[in-house]
């Protein structure tokens, strides 16, 4: 009796509800962007498609190459603001990728404001360069690799009767090992930047940099669209105190900035 009654109560659930998910949720799935969608829009030169595409897909999850394949488009329509933004966006997920770079260097050519940065000592340009070799996950994957050799050679060089292979496990693990602190103290620099973003884009056509975090304050000079910046202090509401790579300094409304 009491199995009649449960078979009874899950065909009825199963007849009112059945229907009911097939017709809220198929629909969704059959609407939902892919990829090869948006690149295919952009194929076709349909770039406000593909624009619309690729922000829905980075709704759903960010990536180096859908901010780059945005960032195309918006320069495809040339809305450079937009395309330097996503660009950026781009190249603090994958640091080491050319194409990113060479192409936020050709929209960074149209822009207004020419910044010529600070100059710095050569090793510390050339560290900046090594940590953006590569990502926070290919350096996290490289830590990994070059942990677990070094435990290969050191067993080596504890276990070998052979002295050439005892000198190669030696020096080999130590290098290694040096190889696994570097990759975790560059994977640490990139993950902080990723989650400290201090990066911004000037948005609006023009934005007068004060003095103060006033209205009143002294104007000290103008910054156009398209422009980065770096945010200093963001505790005033309304207001950043903001950093040019050529050295100025000053305050700006929050409304003329977007972080990368």
């Amino acid at each position: 009796m009491m199995n009649n009654i449960s078979r009874k109560m899950v065909l009825r659930w199963v007849k009112w509800f059945l229907p009911l998910y097939l017709f809220t949720f198929l629909p969704l799935a059959s609407y939902a962007i892919t990829k090869a969608q948006a690149d295919s829009a952009y194929v076709r030169e349909n770039y406000q498609q593909a624009i619309a595409d690729y922000e829905a897909l980075l709704k759903q999850g960010v990536s180096a190459d859908l901010y780059y394949n945005l960032g195309n488009a918006y320069y495809r329509t040339d809305n450079i603001t937009k395309a330097v933004l996503n660009y950026e966006r781009a190249l603090l997920l994958s640091p080491g990728d050319d194409d990113i770079r060479f192409n936020l260097q050709m929209a960074r050519s149209k822009t207004i404001d020419k910044i010529t940065p600070e100059s710095e000592m050569f090793f510390v340009t050339w560290y900046h360069s090594l940590v953006n070799l590569m990502s926070v996950d290919a350096w996290a994957r490289l830590a990994l690799i070059a942990l677990a050799i070094a435990i290969v050679l050191a067993l080596a060089y504890l276990f070998s009767e052979r002295m050439w292979l005892r000198k190669v496990g030696f020096f080999g693990a130590l290098f290694l090992l040096l190889v696994f602190l570097s990759s975790n103290l560059f994977a640490f620099q990139q993950k902080h930047k990723l989650t400290h973003r201090t990066g911004a884009i000037i948005i609006s056509p023009s934005a007068t940099i004060k003095s103060t975090p006033s209205k009143n304050g002294t104007d000290l000079f103008i910054l156009h669209e398209s422009t980065k910046v770096t945010v200093t202090d963001n505790s005033m509401k309304g207001w950043n105190e903001i950093r040019v790579d050529d050295g100025k300094e000053g305050w700006v409304e929050t409304k003329h900035l977007e972080i990368i």
